[in-house]
């Protein structure tokens, strides 16, 4: 669980890097493929040694191209369609997509009914913190973020279900899911992505090279490796501990504004889903 959290920190340091250094000044395709390509090149060299099998690490890039590949390409496209608390909104939907996908389509028969509740509270509590007025252009910018929900629940649980070795033997293989990500977003720059909007400054190179390397290398190695220590009811409501946990880091080090009722009734509701589902002590089989 521990791992959870201290990615979940990392993670809500990022938004606002992204929202203040990247966002509007460097291309989406561009940021997304130079981070994954980091992430890449840092687990590169362990995989010269790795021998993990071929359905393995098929099966690894299969994920990496779904979890940060596919979603991406969903995520920055719902952008165009969506202003950024509506977007937020729309993602709180990710826990019951986790408890879903472990229940129905990978093979589980029945989860406790106390993780259905722990997503259901963990969801009510990111409407709280994020609730906004929605525009007309609403449809399909809906769709999308629903996509790339799909995508980074799918993924979560399709690596916690896979047979694997121990966590040191996942470091040295982990390059495979990055791999499956690296050939996705590179699709979505070539089809989609403006090189005319590249990295202008040291800073932003800067920022793409701790998303690279701390965000997304370190950052979905821990989150992975995480949710296979947790159960289903916890990893779904830690999947919106990020939304109060984001909106925290923004406000303390940037001074934005915050609805702090919302904030501390919302954060409140989250942090109760993942007490709730750390009560149940059933712990997914591998």
């Amino acid at each position: 669980m521990s791992l959870l959290w201290i990615v979940t920190l990392v993670w809500a340091f990022s938004f606002s890097l992204i929202g203040v250094y990247l966002s509007g000044q460097v291309d989406d395709y561009v940021s997304v493929f130079v981070r994954t390509l980091l992430a890449l090149v840092l687990f590169a060299p362990l995989l010269a040694r790795a021998r993990p099998g071929l359905a393995v690490a098929l099966r690894l890039a299969g994920i990496g191209a779904v979890q940060i590949g596919l979603m991406y390409l969903f995520l920055f496209h719902a952008f165009a369609h969506l202003s950024v608390p509506e977007l937020l909104l729309f993602t709180i939907l990710t826990p019951l997509y986790v408890t879903l996908i472990d229940e129905r389509i990978l093979g589980r028969r029945k989860l406790p009914v106390a993780w259905w509740l722990a997503a259901a509270l963990a969801v009510a509590g990111a409407a709280v913190i994020r609730f906004a007025g929605l525009s007309a252009d609403i449809l399909t910018g809906f769709l999308l973020i629903q996509g790339a929900n799909l995508c980074f629940a799918f993924g979560q649980v399709w690596y916690k279900r896979t047979r694997l070795p121990p966590a040191l033997s996942q470091v040295q293989v982990f390059g495979f899911f990055f791999l499956g990500g690296v050939l996705v977003s590179g699709l979505a720059l070539v089809l989609f992505g403006d090189l005319g909007r590249l990295p202008a400054t040291p800073l932003q190179w800067g920022v793409l090279l701790w998303l690279g390397l701390g965000a997304s290398g370190l950052g979905y190695l821990g989150w992975n490796i995480g949710a296979r220590r947790v159960n289903t009811g916890q990893l779904a409501a830690m999947n919106n501990m990020l939304i109060p946990a984001g909106i925290l880091v923004n406000v303390l080090i940037w001074n934005r504004d915050a609805d702090w009722p919302r904030l501390i009734i919302g954060g409140g509701l989250i942090v109760l889903a993942v007490w709730l589902a750390s009560r149940v002590r059933q712990v997914a089989r591998m």
